[in-house]
Formats: structure tokens, C-alpha cells, sequence
């Protein structure tokens, strides 16, 4: 028996006495018929357990889960500080009023008016800017304002638009390497609502002739749904190559429907990360998506389709799920913006990943204001969640007031400085250091120095949860045959997640005495069983809300840096020692592209940043910054308190504005409204 390792209640914790502790992941790092043979190893019965439970033992995990007694009682899924019903009034324990310049809208009500309510708040469209050459910056993405005006100007229409997807949609597979973006896609079904959109803007009355009756500033804009989220008349398939045989899809998912609502044309079924078990993006069973920067890297994951077809100009907007940075770190690696909302802000209905606990669904788009536009038509909490959750009523950042130079003035930003400098190479955090000095200059933001404890506790706790749900998930068509049909990086993932029993997930949010070791038949591994006496997620949700007493916004480099294998792991697989600079986009290995790649390292260091927002359900937006010297993108993220999207929309379409000048046009980009 171990030592029993006791906390203190986390009101007494005294965070002088914290001390910041450079993270390490040991695992091995496994590509090819290595992997494969290590696959079939681990799900030997007693032999892979051992090795898991070694595996567990040297990252802590065994301390963490059953030595450890913390006195905080339970809580099973986020649960937030009471809120207001009135923005007049204030949120309660965290700031002593509300933030000024915002539009409440009706979560309730139609989307297309919510659409309309954000269309308002952004800062005046001038055509003239927007479309002369002699005044744009080197490279500018175009906007969905910029689609909508081309649309009524008639200088294109959406089929028009819609031809020039299709053709290079299909060409994407003669590429060389292939960059598979869609794994369903239909000609017919996108020519088909985009004639749909055509007629709608050839419609309308004397007065709006020129116009049409477009639905919304949404209508005719293109869009990608990742495969995890339903959209028919596709399958929904999660990436692999048999989740379409079990479950059918008969509607659109809730986000989707809103959308559709809306005029938005879908262009089909993102590729992604099998079951969103990865942050890389590979995926050998329908290939593995190439970042639009550097075809030889990563997009980052698990939705690295919408990343990158965003990225690349081919839409203009994505919806992704984000359950452990899957909208953030591929949107920070392709250089685009990703917002994951609070928990429960969006409903989940129609997703593969609906029922958890740290799981959103969200938009990803090339700029902060079409971010907003999509946002604004997916928010909408499920009756369940307004009802357990208890959300404040969503709001929008009003952009074009004069009052929003002083609300950025106003803002305090957190930054723990050691974990923000933790990225081994001073690309990243010299960048993002850069964006808060001119953040500072520019409007008078200011930067306080904050502490956040037990990170390491976050990750485990995450980890147990995300994997725990993800398997009782999948489990039934494991058990059904299925399993034998997963990704070699997937089963090694769901070999770990089985390790897991109850005493396990309940210890990540309610951390537990130790008692006498036994073998769990239930769960067929071997536990140590154990009652609950703690909580880390309401601990760690404690030291959030202290933090967000003094500041409004919590601020980091999206992606890090892990430190690598321990002297005893690597004697025993036989593994050498490297070091990973700075983490922007990591190459794929070519022995990855068959059977799949296993690195919890990079995986780790790829969502070090990003765990409090889906344990915690904060809401959290990763918008590009830079480059680091090899010309790969750089994403600050933004982390906010409960229901404060408006906050981080504010100031990160601040942040976009300042690093305008500096963004660069990736290797593979396709101008679908090139006008010479």
C-alpha cells in the first residue's frame, strides 16, 4: 500500500505554496506493424493489463485516483455559480456587474433573428475596403459578409460558388499526397441547395429586387459539419467504417437543423480523428487530412477536416465538437479561429458525442465575426439544460459601439507566467507575449499575474472522464463485435479507458481513501476499490471562480510543451529519448498513414492548455497570432468564465485586428471569389 496523499480544502489552499511543475507523459511513441503488434498485445487479458497498469503507475495515475482524499463533495458534470436572469444585475461571487455594450438574444426564438441581432453588433461593412486591392492587407480570408454581398451585388451566385467546390472537392483525391477532406460527400445534394439558395436571391419584391429574398446573411453560405454530428441524408460514421451500420440518421442534428434554418449549404461530412480519440487528425481509414500550411504536417484534431477546409478558403465556416481541444488545437494549428462554448450553452441533440460531460459543439471559421454569426444561430441550451444549468441568457458583443474601445481598456487579463513560458520553444510564447504587449498599447487591457494548482490533477481527472464516457459509448458495439474493426491508435486509447472502473471515474471527480487491493470482476481488471470522499472537478472549479474574482479573462498559448519518457519506460520499450520543439503543427510520420500513429506525448502536449474549458465547461477561443520560423500558424487562447462568450469574442476580434497585417496565405488556399 502506498501513502494516503491528503488535500487541504481548497478555500485553505495558501497559492504561495504552489509550485509549478514541468509536465511528463510517459508512453511510447508507436507507428506501423509496431503499433499494430502492440495493439494485439495490450488486449491480452492479464499481460495488457499489466503493462496499462504499469503505464498508469509511472504517470501518477494510481496516486491520483486511489491514494488521494480531498474534502470537496461531488460534482458529476460542470456545474457553474448561480447566474443571473438579468444583466442589470450581477454575477453572483465572480464580478460586481455586468459587462456593458452586449445584445441579449432569445435562445429560444428563431435563428435566423438571432443571425440578424449579430449581423447588427459587427463593425460597419464598407465594400469599397473590403474588395480594392490597394487597400487590403497581403493576405485576407474572405468574410461571409463579403459572400453576401457578392450574392446580392450579383456578381456570383451561390451555384456558381457551388460548382467550384464540387470540382475541387473531387479533385482533392488526385492530389499527391491525397488530402481526404470529407469522408461523405454528394454533388447532386450541394447543387441541389444551392440552386435552392440561387432562386431565393432572384426572389423578392420591386422594392428588394436587387436583393432577393435571401432566409439570412447565412443563406448560400458554404459549410462543413464534422462526422461526429448528424446532417442528412449523410451517414454519420464518427470516421470509422461501421458506425453508419448500427446508427441511421433520419434528421439533421439541433446545430445543424438551426443552420439549415438559416441558408447555410452543406457540403458534406468532415474527415476527423476516429471517434475524436486523437489530436492529430490521422485517420487511416479514410486518410489523413493535410494541414493547408504544410501538406507533410498535421491539421491537429480531432476535427481536422473543418480546420482545414476552413483554412484552405474552401468554406467559410465548419462546425466541429471539441471534448478535449477538437475545435481549438486544429483551429490553432491551421491558423483559424475555434470557439468552444460554455457547457450546455449549445444542444447536443443529433451528435455521436451528445451525452457527455466536457463536450460542445461549435463553430470554427477563418475570422472572429463569422465565428459570431455562426454561434449566434447554433446557441440554444437543450430543455434539460436550462433546467439543471441554469444559464444566463446568451449575449453578443457589440462591436460597433464606440463604448467597446473602453470595455477592452477595462479588461484584466490572467497569465500564469511559468505555465505560459512552458513551451520549451520561445516561438509560441514569444508570439503570444508580443499580442499582450500590443493588447496593452493598443486599448489598455491589463495583465495580472494569477496561480492555477493541481494541472496535473486537471489532466488525469479529464482524461478518466473523457475516456470513461467515450467507452461506456461504444462499448455495446464493441461487445458486438465492433471493436475489431477500430483503428490501432483507437483500441490502444479504448485498452486504457477499460482500466478504468467505476471506483476510477467516480475518484476523478470524487478522489477516494484507499482500500485493500482486489480483483474487480465486474469490470475484469484489477482496482483498487474505493469509497468517495472528494471531488477534484468542483476543487478545481473552486480555484477557477477565485481566479475569476480578479480577472476577466484567463490567457495562454493554445498549444505547449510536454517533456518525454522516463529512464525506466524507456528501457523497457526499447524507446530513445527526443525532445518536440514548440508545437505548432507536428509532421506525420510515413508509417503512420496505414495503420495509425499512438503519441500520448504529443497528444499530451498538444492539450496541455486546453483542459480546464471542457472539465470545467468554460467557454474557451483559440485565435491566430503569428507564425513560429518554420511559417506554421501560433493560436492564442482565450479562457472566460461561465456564459461569458461575449467577453472572449470581444477581445479576440481586438486580437485579430492587431495581428491583421501578419497574416500569411497557406500553401494550399483556393479563392473562390477571386475577382481578376
Amino acid at each position: 500500500m502506498g501513502k494516503k496523499r491528503v488535500m487541504v480544502p481548497a478555500k485553505e489552499l495558501e497559492l504561495s505554496t504552489v509550485k509549478y511543475e514541468k509536465e511528463t507523459i510517459l508512453a511510447p511513441h508507436l507507428t506501423g506493424s509496431i503499433l499494430k503488434l502492440f495493439v494485439r498485445i495490450i488486449e491480452i487479458p492479464i499481460i495488457g493489463s499489466l503493462i496499462i497498469s504499469f503505464m498508469k503507475k509511472e504517470n501518477n495515475m494510481v496516486e491520483m485516483l486511489q491514494n488521494t482524499e480531498i474534502p470537496e463533495k461531488p460534482m458529476f458534470k460542470p456545474e457553474f455559480p448561480p447566474q443571473v436572469r438579468n444583466l442589470a444585475d450581477c454575477l453572483c461571487d465572480i464580478k460586481p456587474e455586468a459587462e456593458p455594450s452586449v445584445v441579449i438574444v432569445d435562445e429560444e426564438g428563431k435563428p435566423t433573428d438571432r443571425v440578424e441581432s449579430a449581423l447588427k453588433c459587427l463593425p460597419h461593412y464598407d465594400p469599397a475596403s473590403c474588395w480594392s486591392g490597394d487597400t487590403l492587407p497581403s493576405f485576407q480570408y474572405w468574410k461571409i459578409r463579403d459572400f453576401a454581398y457578392a450574392y446580392r451585388s450579383k456578381l456570383v451566385t451561390p451555384s456558381k460558388i457551388a460548382e467550384q467546390i464540387i470540382t475541387l472537392v473531387e479533385g482533392c483525391k488526385y492530389h499527391k499526397p491525397p488530402t481526404p477532406l470529407l469522408i461523405s460527400f454528394d454533388a447532386e445534394d450541394i447543387r441541389k441547395q444551392a440552386a435552392a439558395s440561387t432562386q431565393r436571391f432572384k426572389e423578392g419584391t420591386v422594392a428588394v429586387s436587387h436583393a432577393g429574398n435571401p432566409l439570412s446573411i447565412l443563406d448560400g453560405i458554404f459549410m462543413a459539419i464534422k462526422d461526429d454530428i448528424d446532417c442528412y441524408p449523410h451517414p454519420t460514421k464518427g470516421a470509422s467504417t461501421w458506425m453508419h451500420e448500427v446508427r441511421s440518421v433520419e434528421k439533421d442534428a439541433v446545430s445543424v437543423s438551426r443552420l439549415r434554418s438559416c441558408g447555410v449549404i452543406f457540403i458534406g461530412k468532415a474527415n476527423m480523428h476516429e471517434f475524436g480519440m486523437g489530436t492529430t487528425g490521422n485517420n487511416p481509414n479514410y486518410g489523413t487530412t493535410r494541414n493547408p500550411y504544410a501538406h507533410e504536417r498535421y491539421t491537429g484534431g480531432s476535427s481536422s477536416g473543418p480546420a482545414a477546409i476552413v483554412a484552405s478558403g474552401l468554406c467559410s465556416a465548419a462546425l466541429g465538437t471539441d471534448g478535449g481541444g477538437s475545435i481549438r488545437i486544429p483551429s490553432s494549428l491551421c491558423g483559424v479561429v475555434g470557439l468552444k462554448t460554455t457547457y450546455g450553452r449549445t444542444n447536443m441533440g443529433g451528435s455521436l458525442c451528445g451525452s457527455g460531460t466536457v463536450e460542445i459543439a461549435g463553430p470554427i471559421a477563418s475570422t472572429v465575426e463569422d465565428v459570431i454569426l455562426v454561434y449566434a444561430a447554433i446557441l440554444g441550451s437543450s430543455p434539460e439544460d436550462r433546467i439543471s444549468l441554469k444559464p444566463s441568457p446568451p449575449c453578443l458583443p457589440i462591436l460597433s459601439s464606440v463604448e467597446n474601445v473602453n470595455i477592452l481598456g477595462s479588461l484584466q487579463l490572467g497569465k500564469y507566467t511559468e505555465w505560459f513560458n512552458d513551451v520549451h520553444s520561445t516561438d509560441i510564447s514569444d508570439v503570444c507575449e508580443d499580442v499582450l504587449n500590443l493588447l496593452s498599447k493598443s486599448h489598455g487591457c491589463k495583465t495580472i499575474e494569477i496561480v492555477i494548482p493541481e494541472l496535473h490533477e486537471m489532466r488525469i481527472a479529464h482524461l478518466v472522464s473523457i475516456g470513461s464516457e467515450s467507452l461506456r459509448s461504444l462499448n455495446p458495439d464493441i461487445e458486438d463485435g465492433k471493436g475489431v474493426k477500430l483503428n490501432c491508435d483507437t483500441r490502444t486509447c479504448m485498452a486504457l479507458f477499460r482500466t478504468f472502473t467505476a471506483s476510477d471515474y467516480v475518484a476523478a471527480q470524487c478522489l477516494s481513501q484507499p482500500k485493500e487491493e482486489g480483483y474487480d470482476e465486474e469490470n475484469k481488471n484489477w482496482a483498487k476499490l474505493a469509497g468517495q470522499t472528494g471531488n477534484w472537478r468542483r476543487r478545481i472549479m473552486h480555484h477557477h471562480m477565485e481566479i475569476f474574482k480578479k480577472v476577466d479573462v484567463i490567457v495562454t498559448p493554445t498549444t505547449g510543451y510536454v517533456n518525454l519518457i522516463s529512464l525506466a519506460f524507456k528501457q523497457l520499450f526499447c524507446l530513445t529519448k527526443h525532445a518536440i520543439l514548440g508545437m505548432t503543427a507536428p509532421k506525420i510520420p510515413p508509417s503512420a498513414l496505414e495503420n495509425g500513429e499512438s503519441n500520448m506525448q504529443v497528444s499530451g502536449y498538444l492539450m496541455r492548455f486546453i483542459l480546464a474549458a471542457n472539465l470545467l465547461g468554460l467557454p474557451a477561443i483559440t485565435v491566430p497570432v503569428g507564425y513560429d520560423k518554420q511559417g506554421l500558424p501560433i493560436g492564442l487562447q482565450l479562457i472566460g468564465r461561465p456564459w461569458g462568450e461575449a467577453t472572449i469574442l470581444r477581445l479576440a476580434s481586438a486580437i485579430e485586428e492587431l495581428c491583421a497585417e501578419s497574416r500569411r496565405k497557406p500553401a494550399s488556399f483556393h479563392d473562390l471569389l477571386k475577382t481578376k
